[in-house]
């Protein structure tokens, strides 16, 4: 599975936009990562999400949404596509070259979801098939800038998903679930 927040055109940086914090969203992703035995981070990704929500986690900082995240996403197995990073926390291990062949042993296996947490290894995690599942939240706000999640993605033919489920926020953020279909 594949889950971001993204503006109505698609943008991704968090320099460009802040979803508005909510307990609401909070408790969304929070469920998702419940659902989640193992995430695997592209080193950019990784470096944003930890070491910070290991730190808020093991210290209570915060909100008690953005704590239970935190303590949720936090001893999951982590998986961190690199080639310069050097050290990480007992819980991670870091793969140097390309990961076809260990996610597509991950799936064989029984259990909880694979989130994929990378906006530039989705185009290629796409197009090899190892992405069932977008969770896509859609923030109400254009920003007309930057990068866009799929403005890199050339497929041969089109794959196809079906929409399993939404839910509207009282921001106006609206969550999209979509399933992969054959």
């Amino acid at each position: 599975m594949f889950a971001m927040n993204i503006s109505i055109d698609g943008c991704y940086e968090h320099t460009d936009f802040n979803p508005a914090p909510s307990v609401e969203l909070m408790n969304y992703f929070t469920l998702l990562m419940h659902n989640t035995g193992v995430i695997v981070y592209g080193r950019k990704m990784y470096e944003l999400m930890v070491p910070y929500w290991p730190e808020v986690a093991k210290n209570k900082t915060g909100n008690p949404e953005d704590i239970a995240f935190a303590e949720a996403m936090t001893p999951i197995e982590k998986i961190v596509l690199s080639r310069t990073l050097k050290n990480v926390p007992e819980n991670t291990r870091i793969v140097r070259e390309y990961p076809e062949g260990l996610i597509r042993e991950l799936k064989q296996q029984p259990g909880k979801k694979i989130a994929f947490s990378s906006t530039s290894l989705l185009p290629r995690m796409l197009e090899l098939g190892l992405i069932d599942e977008l969770y896509l939240v859609v923030h109400p706000v254009i920003v007309g800038k930057n990068k866009r999640l799929f403005e890199n993605l050339l497929l041969p033919e089109n794959l196809n998903f079906k929409l399993e489920h939404t839910r509207l926020f009282k921001s106006g953020a609206i969550a999209l679930h979509y399933q992969k279909t054959e």
